[in-house]
């Protein structure tokens, strides 16, 4: 019906957002064989219109990024339309940009837009870009991370000269 991919660095609320929507059942929601359309589109992409997060059509790709460009949503409309591609209909990322993701998820074109919309939701909060009116109280607190940790730094320990 639908499937996810996630990579390895993916935060853990994240991840927990996506158990809380399969544990309830949630993941039904989307009748099998059913093209996306733009209801599912704009059902999906909501909690990101709300915040204000800017939006661009780039041929067949639409995406909606933060102000500062570190995180955002990708939709496919070419692979939207081919169900039985390898290509992700959905890219929810965060990071320097799409292209350099400190971590995405996946996603195929019947993935719900209910779950979607969840992490759209989680991840337009968890980056400060919400409108000014107090975010929808939610069941479950996220708290997504948008960049890499940072490495400690190490002193350099090389010393002026070399004695034998």
């Amino acid at each position: 019906m639908w499937h996810l991919t996630a990579t390895g660095t993916t935060p853990a609320p994240v991840l927990q957002t996506l158990l809380h929507h399969l544990a309830e059942g949630d993941g039904c929601d989307t009748a099998v064989g059913g093209p996306v359309d733009e209801q599912t589109v704009t059902a999906a992409t909501r909690p990101l219109t709300d915040a204000s997060w800017e939006h661009a059509v780039d041929g067949r790709w639409i995406r909606w990024t933060n102000l500062a460009g570190d995180a955002g949503v990708q939709f496919d409309a070419f692979a939207a339309q081919n169900a039985n591609s390898a290509l992700a209909t959905w890219t929810v990322w965060a990071g320097p940009n799409i292209d350099r993701a400190a971590w995405a998820i996946h996603a195929s074109p019947y993935t719900p837009a209910a779950l979607l919309a969840s992490l759209a939701d989680g991840l337009a909060h968890a980056t400060g870009t919400s409108t000014s009116t107090a975010p929808t109280a939610s069941r479950y607190a996220r708290q997504f991370v948008t960049t890499s940790p940072s490495l400690p730094q190490i002193p350099n320990r090389q010393s002026g000269s070399r004695s034998p």
